[in-house]
Order: structure tokens, then C-alpha cells, then sequence
């Protein structure tokens, strides 16, 4: 078996590959889109970081490929969909560099607030700038955390050891969960209205693209500071520069940017800024653990058949793979789809499995679904193999029961989320051998493909609700690929799905709002 490395990765993991019999290994870095293309054929395994791009181009050049290993948590270099399509394992190794990031942001929070590198900088072209670069304590101040996944909980416990006051905002945990971990929920406004320092710790998603921008900074204090240590555009950088500019943010500390590297960026030129070319998870500590991670994952997968923290594909054997995979798609997409209708923290996912699965371990499909449910807020973060483990750390309890008699499918899966005053059920099967279908959300039977962009609408069923629905769209200029209508079980409204080739504008959202005969819209993708 032949491994390519085509990153910088730690010597330790590259010596792990080295000591495995049955592997050869190649070491050759950055190398160019085409002179990857050209060599990738020969290869079975790929070792990345964060430079490669593993496109749809590479994948169909890499015939005999079977893993992508990124020494890291981030894929957004790689086109997972595509490889799951060509049946290439996607690795990453989540755990690796959280203690390291999560320090970072500290690091970079008591930076800014002691105006070190501007110090630093002075004293080293002789001037002594002591009465200028006054800084202020963290000391009791309130730091507002955004984000509590794995490393944004770290940050709050080490935030909480310098004696700072520590609220925490995360739509997908429910609040019973950050007061046992001895931290206080807020939203996101009080975010805003209460802290002195806030750092941001979500993955960058459409939700959370320009999630700090100019109405968020006009919310905050006067004299806020800004820690960014996630992801590159989560916070707007015009706004922000704009925000300083005015008085109204103090300072911000940044290790992402929306371009890397950011070059003559505008924020670079203020004193108020500090920045570190995203060096969150440079620690030889954390360089160390993710390539020992994915040289042990590869060599696992290509000499035993091992499958560990796949992002795409569950740990099970080869011949059950092929004939869960399609209730594995339906799970993870069905699971998705009900992330994206919560209105709240959920806190109970019950899974029902109706009819004649033969014989089948469903237990790779309830993974499935808490995998599909969780990637919205935590995205590389969660896998097949944590995702269980995510879910009990969110305080979501995950019950699965089945039953034998069905009465309109073969079998059907049943996936039902609660929480604080709302309950939501969405069931789908699998239409012929392998087609993902669903087939009921909450009242309203429908038959939809769940794969896309699409527009959930809830309506009136009267004369003409079709057509204005339909007029509108068009005006907009948002093309309807696929319509399916489902009718409320003894009712009087109508569930529309509309498949769009491209997401629909936030204007062309509201145009649909306005219109009497709607009850709701909500945008969802899968």
C-alpha cells in the first residue's frame, strides 16, 4: 500500500508510517493542483493538512485512493461529498489541537488587554512607551463566550480560573447544560449588552458567516474587545474596522482572516489590533498529537480494515457499509433536516425503527442521525465515531426503540426532537433499493428527495396558493427545480417543498414571508 504525504507533518507521524510493514511512503509537498492530479493514481492512502486541496478533479484522478487523512480537525479542502461518492474514507482527528487553540485565545485575550506586542515592538525600536500603552485587568471582568463546543468549554474553564465572569451563548445547548458546567447562558443579545471581552468559538457556517457585524458591534459595550480565534469571516472585517474606528470596540485580537494571509488588510494598519497569521493550532504539542492521529488512523484502515473518526463512513465492516449505506444517508440527512427545524435546544431525540429492516445492526444508522443533527452547529467536529458522545455532552438524551408492523412502508424511520415547548417528528424510508426518501414531516405526508437547497413552506391550501408562491420565485429570479406538496392529516394547510438551484436570497426569504396565505418559510440544505 503506497501513502502520500503532500503536507508539512510532524516527524513522528511520519516515522509511524515508516515502521508500518505493508506501507510505502512518499513525502512530497507542496506540489501543485496539476502535479497532484498527475501522481495521485498511484496512491491508496493521503495524508493532508490544510494546504492540499482534495477537489472532485484530484478524487477522479486518484484510482486506487481508499483514505484521506487530515492531520487536523478542519475539511473544508476537501470535497467530501465526492469522495464519499467514489468510496474514498475521509478521516480528520478531532481532540488533537482543542487545548492548544483554546489557549491561544487566552493568549491572545491577555496580549491585547496588556498591549504586549505593541510594547514589545516599542521597546525594541528604543522608545519607552509606558504612560501610552496603559492596560486595564481581566480581573472580574465578563467575558461572553460564543460557542460551546470542545474548545470554546475550554476557554470558559480557563477564563473562569482568572477569575472572570463567563456567559455562554450556544443555540444547540440547552441551558441546563452550561449551568452544570458551572457557566451561565445567555443569548445573544445579552452577549452583546454584558461583556467586556468576547470570544468566539463556532464553526464557520452560513448561519454564522458575518455573524459579528455592524448591528451586532452596535449592540455591544462601548470599550468591548473582540477575540477571534475560529474561523476567517465569522466576524465582518469592515465592520469591525469601522467599529474601532468609532470608539465603539477597544481592540480586537484576530488569528483568522477571511483571505489567508490577509495581505495589506485595513485592520493591520490599527494600533487597537493585534494578529497572529492563524497560529492557533501551531504548538509542537498539538503538531505532535494530530500526526501521530493520522498516520495511526491511515495505517489502521489500509492494513486492518480499521475505521477511525470517519466523517463519512461509520465503523463497520465492509459488506454491512454496502447494505446500511442507504440508511445511513437517509439517517444523517433526516438528522440534518431536524437541526435545521428546531427552534430551540433540543433536549430528547427518540428514533423509531418501523417494519422489516432483516436483521440488520441499526445502531450505525441512530449514529447516522446524531451525526446529521449536530453537523449544523459543530460541522468537522463531529463524526461518526464521537457523535454519540457529542450528543451526551450536549445533555440531549437518545433513546431508539422498533417495532415489527409498518403500516404504509416496508420499514420506516422515525426520527422525533424535543425541547422547551416544541416537539418535531420526520419520518423516511428507502424507495426501491437505495433511494433515501422522506416521507412525513410532523402532519404533513410528502414525498421528497433530501438532498439540496431547499425551501420549506408552510400554507394555506386555497385556490391560487401554488401559482403565487411559484410567481414570486420567479420574479425573484430563483428557478424551482423540484416541487412536493404535502397535505395537513385533517387540516386545512398545505407543507411545500421547493428544490432551488441555488440557496434563495434573504430578500426573496421575506418577499415569502409577506404573502397572506404563508405561515412560515424555513431555508434548509442538505
Amino acid at each position: 500500500m503506497k501513502v502520500l504525504v503532500s503536507d508539512n507533518l510532524g516527524e513522528a507521524g511520519l516515522e509511524i508510517f515508516r515502521a508500518q510493514p505493508g506501507i510505502e511512503l512518499d513525502v512530497k509537498t507542496g506540489l501543485k493542483p496539476d502535479e497532484l492530479i498527475a501522481i495521485i493514481g498511484d496512491y491508496d492512502g493521503l495524508a493532508i493538512r490544510s494546504a492540499t486541496k482534495v477537489t472532485a478533479e484530484v478524487l477522479a484522478a486518484a484510482k486506487n485512493l481508499k483514505v484521506v487523512g487530515r492531520a487536523g480537525i478542519g475539511l473544508d479542502n476537501v470535497d467530501i461529498p465526492e469522495a464519499t461518492r467514489r468510496g474514498v474514507v475521509v478521516m480528520n482527528t478531532p481532540g488533537g489541537n482543542t487545548v492548544t487553540t483554546a489557549e491561544h485565545a487566552i493568549s491572545m485575550m491577555l496580549a491585547l488587554t496588556r498591549n504586549i506586542p505593541q510594547a514589545t515592538a516599542g521597546l525594541k525600536a528604543g522608545r519607552w512607551e509606558k504612560k501610552t500603552l496603559e492596560g486595564r485587568e481581566i480581573f472580574n471582568k465578563v467575558l461572553g463566550v460564543i460557542g460551546f463546543g470542545n474548545i470554546g468549554t475550554i476557554v470558559a474553564d480557563r477564563a473562569r480560573g482568572l477569575r472572570m465572569q463567563v456567559i455562554v451563548y450556544d443555540p444547540f445547548v440547552t441551558p441546563e447544560r452550561i449551568e452544570k458546567a458551572g457557566f451561565t447562558p445567555a443569548t445573544l443579545d445579552e452577549i452583546y449588552a454584558k461583556s467586556d471581552y468576547i470570544s468566539v468559538h463556532v464553526p464557520k457556517l452560513k448561519e454564522t458567516a458575518n455573524l459579528l457585524n455592524a448591528g451586532a458591534f452596535a449592540k455591544m459595550k462601548t470599550g468591548v474587545m473582540v477575540i477571534n480565534c475560529a474561523r476567517g469571516g465569522i466576524v465582518n472585517e469592515a465592520d469591525l474596522e469601522a467599529a474601532i474606528v468609532s470608539g465603539k470596540v477597544a481592540g480586537a485580537a484576530l488569528d483568522v482572516f477571511e483571505t489567508e494571509p490577509p495581505g495589506d488588510h485595513p485592520l493591520l494598519k490599527l494600533a487597537q489590533v493585534i494578529a497572529t497569521p492563524h497560529l492557533g493550532a501551531s504548538t509542537a504539542e498539538a503538531q505532535t498529537n494530530v500526526a501521530v492521529a493520522v498516520a495511526q488512523q491511515i495505517n489502521e484502515y489500509l492494513v486492518n480494515g480499521t475505521i477511525i473518526n470517519a466523517v463519512n463512513v461509520p465503523s463497520v465492516t465492509g459488506e454491512l457499509l454496502v447494505r446500511l449505506n442507504p440508511l445511513l444517508t437517509l439517517g444523517e440527512r433526516m438528522g440534518c433536516l431536524q437541526a435545521q427545524l428546531a427552534s430551540g435546544p433540543v433536549k430528547e431525540v427518540s428514533i423509531e425503527y418501523t417494519g422489516d429492516f432483516r436483521g440488520l445492526d441499526l445502531s450505525p444508522v441512530t449514529t447516522a442521525v446524531l451525526k446529521g443533527f449536530l453537523t449544523p452547529a459543530m460541522k468537522d467536529d463531529v463524526n461518526f465515531v464521537n457523535a454519540q458522545v457529542m450528543a451526551k455532552e450536549r445533555g440531549i438524551t437518545v433513546t431508539t426503540s422498533t417495532r415489527s408492523e409498518s403500516e404504509d412502508f416496508t420499514n420506516l424511520v422515525s426520527v422525533r426532537a424535543q425541547g422547551e415547548g416544541f416537539s418535531q417528528t420526520v419520518a423516511g424510508t428507502i424507495y426501491g433499493k437505495k433511494e433515501p426518501k422522506i416521507v412525513r414531516i410532523n402532519n404533513f405526508r410528502v414525498e421528497m428527495t433530501p438532498v439540496g437547497h431547499l425551501l420549506l413552506i408552510h400554507n394555506d391550501d386555497r385556490p391560487g396558493a401554488i401559482g403565487t408562491i411559484g410567481v414570486t420565485m420567479g420574479q425573484a429570479g430563483v428557478n424551482i427545480a423540484r416541487m412536493y406538496v404535502g397535505q395537513e392529516t385533517d387540516g386545512d394547510h398545505n407543507f411545500i417543498v421547493l428544490e432551488t438551484g441555488v440557496p434563495t436570497p434573504p430578500e426573496t426569504l421575506q418577499a415569502l414571508r409577506d404573502l397572506p396565505i404563508i405561515k412560515s418559510v424555513t431555508p434548509v440544505e442538505l
